[in-house]
């Protein structure tokens, strides 16, 4: 038929007061895990840092032993994962304690009655170069660094030469 009966009997085992359905939050989300800030994060879990280095160790010790070859290259993989991540973690803090400095910056002049002044990204990137550049010259890498630039911009500057076969 093409109408469906309405006269469907009533299932036995009705629920006659409606149950609350559980509902799950995430706290990454939600405002009552209270608001991110990255300062108070760090702080609170600055203890996973050590547990981090306590791990490294252990997996160069294991790499130090280790004589299977696929077990030495996961190890490896590993270990160079777990140096990114801290690498990055570094620049971040770095990133994050400039930033901080520039606020404080503007907060004493504003205390001292003069107007704020804001960097552009430009204006930062620009510091942010410079910083790079006097941190490579300390470490005496700048000229194997500018070397690879001068190599890279080689390669795309070729690109975009006519070559022999479309002459």
């Amino acid at each position: 038929p093409l109408e469906m009966s309405a006269k469907k009997p009533v299932p036995f085992l009705r629920q006659v007061v409606p149950v609350r359905k559980k509902v799950q939050r995430d706290p990454r989300f939600d405002d009552l895990s209270g608001e991110y800030k990255p300062e108070i994060f760090m702080k609170t879990y600055s203890f996973l840092d050590n547990i981090k280095k306590q791990e490294k160790e252990m997996v160069q010790k294991q790499l130090k032993k280790c004589q299977n070859m696929e077990q030495k290259e996961k190890l490896q993989r590993l270990l160079n994962r777990m140096t990114q991540q801290e690498q990055a973690q570094k620049k971040l803090q770095k990133l994050r304690e400039r930033e901080l400095s520039l606020k404080r910056q503007q907060r004493e002049l504003a205390k001292q009655g003069k107007k704020p002044f804001f960097l552009k990204k430009s204006e930062k990137r620009k510091l942010e170069l410079a910083e790079k550049y006097a941190e490579l010259k300390r470490s005496g890498k700048l000229e194997s660094f500018l070397n690879k630039k001068r190599k890279r911009n080689a390669i795309k500057d070729k690109r975009h030469l006519p070559s022999e076969k479309n002459l």
